[in-house]
């Protein structure tokens, strides 16, 4: 008894001793039951690379770094600072100047993996997170970055971050530095299973160069940051270039072997679409997105193409579409009931746009994840959906919760008289009459009349075709074109009728859905909450998808969720594209992997002179055919 009691008091006073020299030290110490350090965290599920992996799957390791890759963007900005609500801002320093403590894995639905932070730490619970940082990492002021900095970042996000930042963090309970390179988030309480990816994912920024009263306004001052490049050059609405940093720290990183290959990044802006084409045919920037069917299908018939100077790709596309559509502002009073703006929806002829407009080679958005497991359009719901919309009675309508709904289908001549009646039918149940040819409330006499918003030829040849429609049945559709600067502030302030917009979609859906159909971004300027849903249904649905534990309970949070916003009739649906179209410099080198994502820039690479691509997209494995001609 007396060997067993001296054996608990050594054992209980060597534990002691331990502690007392940890904190004598500044050391924090953890209980055995301490989480292990993870390389990389996956929203469900494990990370697919391993520890110790030696660069990512679409990334070749033995690309050069070199010369120099001009891009171009529609538009212009008045700002460097795409963190806050005002200005417009390109997203080239989040991208290339500032880093995260982990980054997205462009292969996976959600994955991060250690980029600032080597590893952190993480109950099943996800109750708390703990970052473990590299000591190597330093501002290119050759500052060092600290956790000091990373909670710096973390409360000036929180108190004038972008509303998407604010409904986040809004949501961690506290904030606790451990020592220089350790820092840990109390998430307890969230139950949103997917915050401890976003604060992984937060920007850093240095709080020693960081003036927080400064911060909301715009700049065209670049911030200091950690990461490949700084900004060398400042045209203000022009031009944005960066440099490498030759003292780089994380150059050798897995996650960045392979990837920012070019010594220089130059972005060019043009305030128009055509003229920003023309650029591209003409040698001005090298690597081109095209989103414009008509375009694509006849407008690359120019020498540089012929000669082979420049090359196209039609790529798969793997991940949901998300919504591309005519958005109804339901704040307006004309636009407040469902039943009109079901009947707005009847009055936009797909068919005659697609085949005259678009070659037939657009498909019709029929969902917010379209293209997906979770999408809800042709699909029964589920017990497990049934479930979480049982609270709801009428949040979602019974054609949509059978599967059974599609979007309207017109006889392709541009004047369907069947679809015209049946608006007419649901404005007359909403209480607008036609007097003579204008379309009037019955009440008040008023002409329903409205606007809308575009910022481009696109957007306006859209807007036109969806005017005459509305014509037919008596309403006024004004079409306004602006600037981007006026567009976007009003945007913003959420000062429209109607806009076109899309609504991109990841296969792991998250915190955005807040800031896109949340009740309290509808009413918080700057969220991209542009159709004024306000819906207790969807507000709770967000919460179980960012809760749920499992894929399978997290697909049936979604496709509930996309049955309630489909029932609002919150948006005209339009279409999207069946194939990434990429134009690009011939000698540009690629890797052989198109990852999950998309072809990304950042992983091509400039060879040498003369030796033309070291590899090429597998056409056997990646590329459709060419497009129609």
């Amino acid at each position: 008894m007396q060997l067993r009691f001296g054996f608990v008091m050594s054992f209980f006073l060597g534990r002691l001793a331990v502690w007392a020299l940890a904190l004598f030290l500044g050391i924090t110490v953890r209980s055995p039951a301490a989480e292990i350090a993870r390389h990389g965290i996956a929203m469900h599920g494990e990370p697919a690379l391993p520890a110790g992996f030696d660069h990512l799957p679409y990334a070749d390791p033995h690309a050069p770094r070199r010369g120099r890759i001009t891009l171009a963007q529609q538009g212009t900005f008045d700002s460097l600072n795409p963190l806050i609500v005002i200005g417009v801002a390109p997203d080239v320093v989040p991208r290339y100047v500032l880093q995260s403590l982990m980054v997205r894995s462009l292969d996976e639905p959600f994955t991060v993996y250690g980029l600032v932070a080597r590893s952190a730490e993480m109950p099943e619970d996800r109750s708390f997170i703990t970052f473990n940082l590299d000591p190597r990492a330093r501002f290119s002021d050759d500052a060092p970055l600290t956790a000091e900095d990373v909670r710096f970042t973390f409360e000036l996000l929180r108190e004038h971050g972008k509303p998407f930042y604010r409904s986040s963090f809004a949501s961690v309970r506290g904030v606790e530095v451990e020592n220089p390179h350790r820092i840990r988030f109390d998430l307890s309480g969230s139950g949103d299973r997917e915050l401890p990816l976003i604060i992984a994912m937060m920007p850093i920024l240095p709080a020693h160069a960081t003036d927080p009263e400064m911060f909301t306004r715009t700049t065209f001052t670049a911030p200091i940051g950690s990461g490949p490049y700084v900004v060398s050059e400042v045209r203000p609405g022009e031009r944005i270039a960066l440099t490498r940093r030759p003292d780089y720290w994380g150059s050798d990183l897995p996650v960045h072997r392979g990837i920012f290959n070019f010594d220089e990044i130059r972005y060019d802006f043009y305030r128009d679409e055509n003229t920003l084409f023309e650029a591209f045919k003409v040698g001005l920037y090298d690597f081109r997105l095209e989103n414009d069917p008509g375009r694509w299908v006849t407008g690359y018939d120019f020498p540089a193409v012929l000669d082979g100077r420049i090359r196209r790709d039609s790529l798969p596309i793997r991940t949901p579409q998300g919504m591309n559509g005519f958005v109804l502002n339901a704040r307006r009073p004309a636009l407040a009931d469902v039943r009109v703006r079901e009947a707005l929806g009847m009055l936009f002829d797909f068919d005659w746009v697609n085949r005259n407009l678009y070659h037939g080679v657009m498909r019709r958005s029929t969902s917010f994840f379209a293209g997906s497991e979770l999408s809800a359009y042709g699909v029964p719901a589920d017990d497990e959906e049934r479930a979480l919309l049982a609270p709801f009675p009428g949040a979602v309508r019974e054609d949509i919760l059978e599967g059974r709904w599609s979007p309207p289908s017109s006889d392709g001549s541009g004047r369907d008289r069947e679809l015209a009646r049946s608006a007419l039918d649901l404005l007359s149940a909403a209480g607008y009459v036609l007097d003579g040819a204008t379309l009037r409330n019955q009440d008040t006499g008023e002409a329903l009349s409205l606007e809308f918003l575009v910022n481009s030829r696109q957007q306006e040849r859209l807007a036109l075709n969806f005017a005459h429609g509305l014509r037919r049945v008596g309403i006024d559709l004004r079409v306004r074109p602006v600037d981007d600067v006026q567009f976007w502030r009003r945007l913003g302030r959420f000062e429209f009728d109607i806009i076109q917009w899309t609504w991109p979609a990841s296969p792991s859906p998250g915190n955005e859905q807040r800031n896109r159909w949340s009740s309290t971004a509808a009413l918080r300027d700057g969220s991209l909450n542009f159709a004024g849903v306000q819906s207790p249904a969807a507000d709770r649905l967000i919460d179980a998808l960012l809760e749920a534990a499992s894929r399978n309970k997290f697909v049936s949070a979604v496709r509930a969720l996309d049955r309630v916003l489909l029932s609002g009739f919150h948006v005209v649906p339009l279409f999207y594209r069946p194939e990434q179209w990429v134009a690009f410099d011939a000698t540009l080198g690629q890797p052989e992997t198109v990852p999950l994502f998309g072809a990304n820039i950042d992983t091509w690479w400039r060879p040498p002179s003369g030796q033309g691509t070291s590899a090429a997209i597998d056409h056997s494995d990646h590329r459709l055919q060419e497009p129609r001609q």
